[in-house]
């Protein structure tokens, strides 16, 4: 039987499901609309069900993981309102799975954007989940349920402590057992609208960076990923920040640990 599929889709303040067909999706989707009122309308686009839930939450974690408990789906996608699929999409994503009976989450290439590896399907490790964006994520749904893996809800927009919520949710994956592929095959063209969380590379920036990895790492692994990215990345921020103060700020949010404090707190 061919599995079922869902686009996962995280967006705010739409007044209709118009975005679907602005997107190219041409599959049944989960909407999750995050705005000023609670309701869900189901439609149907060609010959698709739709399902638009809005709440209103506040987080892209919050909508990731409402879209994953709404959706009946074998294989989802997960989806920004800044994409626009490929003709052709679903069967390209089922037949990857096909190809690659034993994976339980696979990251797919964003056309026109450049990647980090080779033209060919990789098994992923943990460094190399450092290199992977939540638009690019997709997995079999019920290898996430099974697991308990889900998006962490104090990382990401909405939350203030930045983003990395992808990266948490992939370390979650590889430490459950799940087994993660990266495969060279074009689904979706991104538009780069203005990001809802990055306002610059600023002092904050580098202090939630350094919050993030410690709280998804630990201390030391965050520490030397902290010296890596200041030191190869300053043709990034250069013209925002120096080194000297990338580096106290990176370090700053390191020792404050204030998401794994946060974390304490909430048990």
């Amino acid at each position: 039987m061919e599995p079922k599929f869902n686009i996962l889709l995280s967006c705010m303040h739409q007044s209709d499901m118009s975005l679907i067909s602005a997107s190219n999706i041409n599959s049944e989707t989960v909407m999750i609309n995050q705005c000023d009122e609670q309701k869900t309308v189901v439609g149907v686009i060609g010959e698709n069900k739709i399902k638009m839930i809005c709440t209103t939450e506040r987080g892209l974690s919050k909508s990731r993981n409402m879209a994953i408990k709404n959706s009946e789906a074998d294989i989802c996608l997960l989806c920004d309102d800044d994409e626009v699929f490929e003709d052709g999409y679903e069967r390209r994503i089922l037949n990857t799975y096909k190809d690659i009976p034993d994976a339980d989450v696979i990251a797919f290439k964003m056309k026109d954007m450049p990647s980090h590896f080779p033209d060919k399907v990789k098994k992923l490790k943990t460094p190399d989940l450092f290199h992977i964006s939540s638009w690019q994520i997709s997995f079999r749904r019920g290898s996430i349920l099974k697991s308990g893996v889900l998006f962490d809800e104090l990382l990401g927009a909405g939350t203030g402590n930045g983003a990395e919520e992808e990266l948490k949710f992939l370390t979650d994956c590889k430490k459950a057992g799940l087994k993660i592929y990266y495969a060279p095959v074009a689904v979706a063209t991104a538009a780069q609208k203005k990001s809802t969380w990055f306002s610059g590379f600023n002092e904050t920036f580098f202090e939630n960076r350094g919050a993030s990895t410690r709280y998804i790492l630990g201390f030391l692994p965050a520490s030397l990923y902290a010296l890596y990215y200041v030191l190869t990345k300053r043709n990034l921020y250069n013209k925002d920040i120096s080194l000297p103060c990338a580096l106290k700020a990176i370090f700053k949010g390191i020792k404050k640990n204030k998401i794994t404090k946060l974390k304490r707190n909430l048990k």
